[in-house]
């Protein structure tokens, strides 16, 4: 069935803590549905974004997708992905983090 599902919005304030108690601060940039919305995580690192989407996996666990690849890629290429899935999903929130090793504050499967 996976893990319990708790509110979009206490789910950000959870990982922007997580983000300054681990050095990787963070802001939200754009406020979603407090109740279900998305989200969407930008990591800044030395050579370009990483931006990662929420899903839930065949078991109904959270899970994370690099949704611009691999690689980094320029800042202007993730500002078009998300403002392109914030066009099509209105209620996503948008976080963005500084993280040098390209990975999120919170804990979570990315594939």
């Amino acid at each position: 069935m996976g893990e319990a599902r708790i509110k979009a919005g206490i789910w950000v304030s959870a990982a922007l803590r997580l983000g300054m108690k681990d050095n990787k601060p963070g802001v939200v940039v754009r406020k979603g549905d407090p109740d279900a919305g998305g989200v969407l995580v930008k990591l800044y690192g030395r050579s370009g974004c990483v931006v990662l989407s929420q899903f839930r996996d065949i078991e109904g666990d959270l899970a994370w997708m690099r949704s611009t690849g691999r690689d980094p890629v320029p800042e202007q290429a993730a500002d078009d992905y998300i403002a392109r899935q914030t066009r099509f999903d209105p209620d996503l929130w948008v976080l963005e983090f500084d993280a040098a090793d390209y990975l999120p504050p919170f804990e979570g499967k990315i594939v």
